[in-house]
Parts: structure tokens; C-alpha cells; sequence
């Protein structure tokens, strides 16, 4: 089936980490208004390469619905295609893509959650937290519980942190933790993975929340590379969570 092929021209690019090589890049959306999609899907870019052989990856968005734009969130990869030529783009250039697409979202109706995220797993939840505390407008949160925990190995891969801490500053309901598998010496925070801190959230809440009969008081949303993801399941399986309340998506 043929898709419909979108063109988006990059208008920023920054690096977030110039040790793992990330880069938060910024998208309009040519020819519309508006670009509608879901916090949390995913854009499908679509090239040729040296070959002539027609390339596609997937990213997932890592911002909310604003009018006609989307951010990505990618480290280059050695020998990748796609994640080079991104890293590469100036602004001004355009690509192809089509989309949206997934449903790694937030379920209806809303419940209080647990993000759970390592590495550029956090693009998603870069949008859920965009969605639920914008900028300007009225909260989505309902007055929910969300807590964000990100691990990476190291501090300088914990990327958007300085956005994540400002909402956790200015929304009570909004718990941003952060925690290292292998911390420097002068390292504060959490140490370890992160399904033994979202043990111990879950744990509790548990300890303090009667659980329901014909609903989930809450949800679990995990993104990032399949060991993680899968650890994070067994875990709260082993927790007497069914599986409708844990949601996930792997990027491997």
C-alpha cells in the first residue's frame, strides 16, 4: 500500500550530548496548517540511499501536538543511514516521512502512571509531559500522579533533564527521578536500574491505594532498548499487575 509522503524541513538542531553523539532536532511540517498526532507515536522517514534502495525509520515524536511542527530525539549510530544523515542535516533541509503512527499512548481515561525510560527512550515522554503541563494553556494532568524515571549509565546522557526538573519544581503531581548504573564519584542522585526504583514507587502506592475492581488506578509506560523493557514487565507482573496496565515499546 502506498502511503501519503510528507515533507518536514528542519528548522533547529542542537546536541544534547556530545559524548553519545544526541541530537534534539526541531521539524515543520510543509504544506499544513496542522500536523495532528497523538503524544507518544512515531513518524516514519523514508529516503534513498547511495544505492538507490529506498530506506525507512522510525522515531518516535518527542514533543506534543504543536499547530504544525514535531521534535525528534536521535544519537548517531555508527554506519546508520538515517541517524547520520539527521545528525548531518542543516537547517533548511527537508525530508520525507509519513505518519503517524503507534500506540505507545496515553490511555483513556486518564489514571495516575509510572514513565519509565533509558537512553533517547525518553523522546516519548518528552511529549506525555509536554501534553499533560504545556506551557501555556490549561493543564491536562486532572490532577494526577506521574512520576519519570530516566536511567542512563552515565550523568551526561540524562537528556532534557533541565526541562523535566522545572516541571517537577513548578507541578507537585509531576516526580522526576533520575538514576545511574555507573555514577561518577560526586554523584547525588539514584544509583542503579531503574526497575528497582520503580519497584519501590509501585510498592508503595500499592501500600497506599486499594486496588480496583473494574479499573486501573494506574499505569506503567516504558520505553527503551528490549532488556530494560522486559525487566520492567517481569517486575511489576511479579507485582500482581495485569497486563493492560503496563504499556511499552522496545527500540530494538
Amino acid at each position: 500500500m502506498q502511503r501519503e509522503l510528507l515533507t518536514a524541513r528542519l528548522e533547529q538542531s542542537s546536541v544534547l550530548s556530545e559524548r553519545t553523539q544526541c541530537f534534539h532536532l526541531e521539524f515543520v511540517v510543509e504544506g499544513v496548517d496542522h500536523f495532528s498526532f497523538v503524544p507518544g507515536q512515531f513518524v516514519s522517514l523514508v529516503a534513498e540511499d547511495a544505492k538507490g534502495k529506498q530506506q525507512t525509520r522510525a522515531y518516535s515524536i518527542a514533543s506534543a501536538p504543536d499547530r504544525n511542527r514535531f521534535d525528534l530525539c536521535l544519537n548517531r549510530v555508527e554506519g546508520g543511514f538515517f541517524s547520520n544523515r539527521l545528525a548531518d542535516m542543516k537547517v533548511g533541509e527537508e525530508l520525507h516521512f509519513h505518519g503517524p503512527h503507534g500506540l505507545f499512548t496515553l490511555r483513556e481515561p486518564l489514571t495516575d502512571a509510572v514513565f519509565v525510560a533509558t537512553g533517547t527512550g525518553i523522546a516519548p515522554m518528552r511529549g506525555f509531559v509536554e501534553y499533560l503541563f504545556p506551557e501555556s494553556g490549561e493543564d491536562r494532568s486532572q490532577g494526577r500522579q506521574f512520576w519519570l524515571v530516566y536511567g542512563t549509565r552515565h550523568e551526561g546522557e540524562l537528556y532534557y533533564s533541565k526541562y523535566f526538573e522545572r516541571i517537577a519544581a513548578e507541578r507537585k503531581n509531576f516526580h522526576y527521578l533520575t538514576t545511574l548504573s555507573r555514577p561518577h564519584e560526586g554523584w547525588e542522585g539514584l544509583r542503579g536500574y531503574v526497575q528497582e526504583h520503580v519497584t519501590e514507587i509501585v510498592t508503595q502506592y500499592g501500600q497506599t491505594h486499594e486496588k480496583l475492581e473494574n479499573a486501573f488506578g494506574i499505569h506503567a509506560y516504558i520505553c527503551g532498548l528490549n532488556e530494560m523493557v522486559s525487566a520492567n514487565r517481569e517486575r511489576l507482573k511479579s507485582l500482581d499487575w495485569e497486563r493492560k496496565q503496563i504499556i511499552f515499546e522496545r527500540y530494538d
